[in-house]
């Protein structure tokens, strides 16, 4: 089995979508910045996750830090967007079958929380528009 943290690097690397419904369990649970509820379930997990790699994973995307433990990783990320230098977490847990059950995303400074904030929501209402 592939690690959970390797499938997730590779999908960031590939800035694709692909793969990402394998590598979260249906009870998946998101935590973003700019939302105040948790998002529960695959479906919607998927679909901030991937509005997340059409927006931050941009051509200054990288990870500059990662510690890993049995069940659980924590990624450090730095970025521009926006004109704007943004940094933050992802912090993943995983289950015994190498599927993601939770996902928290912490994002500083406030100017690039916000730039985030923005860029997301554009993105998430163009997808609620579209025909499913």
């Amino acid at each position: 089995m592939t690690h959970p943290i390797d499938t997730w690097h590779k999908l960031v690397r590939a800035r694709s979508v692909s793969g990402l419904d394998a590598l979260l369990a249906e009870d998946a649970v998101l935590h973003s910045p700019v939302v105040h509820t948790p998002q529960k379930g695959r479906a919607i997990v998927r679909q901030y996750l991937s509005a997340a790699l059409a927006v931050l994973a941009n051509d200054s995307f990288r990870y500059v830090r990662e510690i890993r433990g049995e069940h659980d990783a924590l990624l450090e990320f730095e970025l521009e967007l926006a004109g704007v230098q943004v940094n933050g977490v992802d912090i993943i847990r995983w289950n015994d079958a190498g599927q993601i059950v939770d996902f928290k995303v912490m994002v500083r400074p406030l100017k690039g929380m916000q730039a985030v904030h923005q860029k997301m929501g554009e993105l998430l209402a163009q997808m609620q528009k579209r025909p499913q």
